[in-house]
């Protein structure tokens, strides 16, 4: 037998742009290399930020962007040239190691890593983490065997069928997934507030002056984590300082996790990853949807939990600091109601969404490997 013919089947995973996009990609990568796979990363600058937490066994590829949405009319005229170039090497690279399954989670990448699985004959799938799918995934949703949503209901293009995944959790979410949950009470509470990889100034805005006002009972308890963007990092952390609050502010924390888990409320943006970080763990949570996403898809990604009673979901239009202060108080002085809100987020999380990507992948793979 041939070295060639002994090596284990390698998976291409493409995804770019933003954790939303990454944070699944990584969870996949880690069960498919702990099931004996070969995995490569196709990614771009933007996405490459996020690979310090692949397993180390990962071949990262990064690819040049090529995007209409930057740059002047010649940068934009030279888009179709950059895509086309970026096509044609990845499938020069398919073609020396040939994938077994090609899965593109959205961003740039997806298009040359899913072209070149069309056009070599390579199975191929998609993942779509949001409640509305992204321009790239819309594109070659047609154009896969497989297409596996995140978010129940997805706005599927009309002929496309989709399989209800869920959104994979990284390994370090998966292994608290159900802790337990200690409702507030007259001792120290955590509050954590993400806003997305980098923090969102919305919430930056409102959420120290919301805290600052909620009653003496409450805020003496309170500990506050809040990622906020680095611009804004002295002012938020000036404001909490100000009040009397207890608050670590970063513009990353990469133990979310363990934040989640030992936290009563999270306050968040409705990133698909979040929500399912959120749900996985099950934590109550206040939602604020990103108003300019495309397509609204943040709200679309918030329903599924607020309508299981997990979370609340303040419109960007309706949040103020005393909006917003009144519902922290809802949850944090009702005990019994936060409880539920735990126990409820828990229920519309799907902790085995990585394993049904899993045995996704490994259908179409075929029983050869």
């Amino acid at each position: 037998m041939s070295n060639k013919a002994a090596k284990p089947p390698l998976l291409l995973i493409a995804a770019g742009g933003t954790g939303g996009h990454m944070f699944p990609a990584q969870a996949l990568a880690e069960a498919m290399v702990r099931r004996g796979w070969r995995v490569k990363l196709s990614t771009d600058a933007r996405g490459a930020r996020y690979t310090g937490g692949f397993p180390h066994v990962v071949q990262v590829d990064q690819v040049a962007s090529a995007t209409f949405a930057r740059g002047g009319p010649l940068a934009k005229l030279a888009v179709p040239f950059r895509i086309a170039g970026g096509v044609v090497s990845a499938i020069w690279r398919n073609m020396m190691d040939r994938p077994a399954v090609v899965v593109g989670f959205g961003g740039y990448p997806t298009i040359p890593a899913l072209t070149s699985a069309t056009v070599l004959g390579i199975p191929r799938a998609i993942h779509e983490q949001n409640g509305v799918m992204g321009k790239v995934n819309r594109v070659f949703a047609k154009r896969v065997q497989a297409f596996a949503c995140g978010t129940w209901p997805t706005d599927l293009p009309k002929g496309v069928q989709g399989i209800h995944t869920g959104n994979p959790v990284r390994a370090a979410v998966a292994e608290r997934a159900a802790a337990p949950y200690i409702q507030p009470g007259d001792y120290p509470m955590s509050v954590l507030v993400i806003g997305g990889s980098q923090g969102a100034r919305i919430l930056s805005d409102l959420v120290p002056a919301a805290i600052a006002s909620l009653p003496e009972s409450i805020r003496h308890l309170l500990r506050v984590a809040h990622q906020a963007r680095p611009e804004d990092g002295a002012r938020v952390a000036r404001a909490y300082a100000e009040a009397g609050i207890d608050a670590e502010v970063e513009p990353f924390f990469s133990d979310v996790p363990r934040r989640l888990a030992e936290c009563q409320l999270v306050i968040s943006r409705a990133g698909a990853s979040s929500v399912a970080d959120i749900s996985v763990i099950g934590r109550p949570a206040i939602l604020i949807p990103y108003a300019v996403a495309a397509g609204d898809h943040q709200t679309a990604n918030a329903r599924g939990l607020v309508e299981a009673g997990g979370a609340i979901r303040m419109p960007e239009s309706a949040a103020s600091v005393e909006s917003l202060r009144d519902q922290i108080a809802l949850v944090l002085d009702n005990p019994e109601g936060a409880g539920q809100m735990a126990r409820a987020s828990l229920s519309y999380g799907i902790p085995d969404a990585t394993a049904r990507l899993v045995a996704l992948v490994e259908q179409l793979a075929g029983p050869e490997t």
